[in-house]
């Protein structure tokens, strides 16, 4: 590999950042722009796995405070991630990357059931691994998802896709003076309430000490500097 830190990582997407500035849906700019970039590094020899969230199509948590109960919502946003990940997997092929969509919810017509093993070898054979439908479960986020995976599959880190450059201790986008954090450990997120992952993936990721890579996907670049080990965004690990 091209000096590359890692040899395989888990990318988490949100739902929210495949929409773009749409408000709603999947803007298909949005996933050529991250399409090119995943390919850069595959063909550097990076295996990458990725977590797809829903929440362009649908909310389970914002349907459930609407009065919708939160299994059946939650089972809903799950569908809502598989449309993501098949969109995902569409553009990746286009650009050349080799794909395997795998869902937590059987639906053998369009997607692999998850298997670990096979999930493994897939990522051993070169192929990129988009893991849709959550963990399966209601009451689990895409987040906890990821480090789930992650750790399952013995990926080396975490990369958080967000649209901005790393954790403040605000939001930036609000508070012009927010203090950008370059690392964090990850008890620090939990006591500080940093909305880096929900608490249940930041602890997995503590417990296995799975460092999480946080950084701005809107920059063309980042996905290959973070994994040539460049000060890209915020690092969580553990220590202070």
């Amino acid at each position: 590999m091209a000096g590359y830190r890692y040899k395989r990582v888990l990318l988490k997407l949100s739902g929210e950042a495949l929409m773009g500035d749409a408000g709603y849906g999947i803007d298909p700019r949005i996933l050529d722009f991250l399409s090119a970039q995943i390919k850069q590094v595959v063909a550097g020899g990076v295996e990458v796995a990725i977590v797809v969230g829903g929440g362009n199509i649908f909310r389970g948590v914002a349907a459930s405070a609407k009065g919708m109960d939160r299994a059946q919502a939650d089972y809903i946003g799950m569908l809502a991630t598989v449309m993501n990940a098949l969109a995902l997997q569409d553009t990746l092929e286009s650009h050349g990357v080799f794909t395997r969509v795998m869902s937590a919810i059987e639906m053998k017509d369009v997607a692999e059931p998850y298997i670990r093993r096979r999930a493994i070898r897939h990522l051993e054979k070169g192929r990129t691994v988009i893991f849709a439908a959550g963990t399966g479960n209601p009451y689990f986020t895409t987040d906890t998802t990821a480090a789930l995976r992650a750790l399952e599959i013995h990926a080396e880190c975490i990369m958080k896709a967000t649209k901005v450059d790393g954790v403040y201790d605000a939001d930036p986008m609000q508070v012009p003076d927010a203090r950008k954090f370059d690392e964090l450990a990850y008890i620090d997120v939990l006591n500080l309430g940093l909305k880096v992952m929900d608490n249940t993936a930041i602890s997995l990721a503590m417990d296995n000490d799975l460092p999480i890579i946080v950084f701005n996907m809107e920059k063309e670049g980042n996905i290959t500097a973070a994994l040539l080990g460049e000060s890209v965004g915020t690092i969580v690990r553990g220590g202070s």
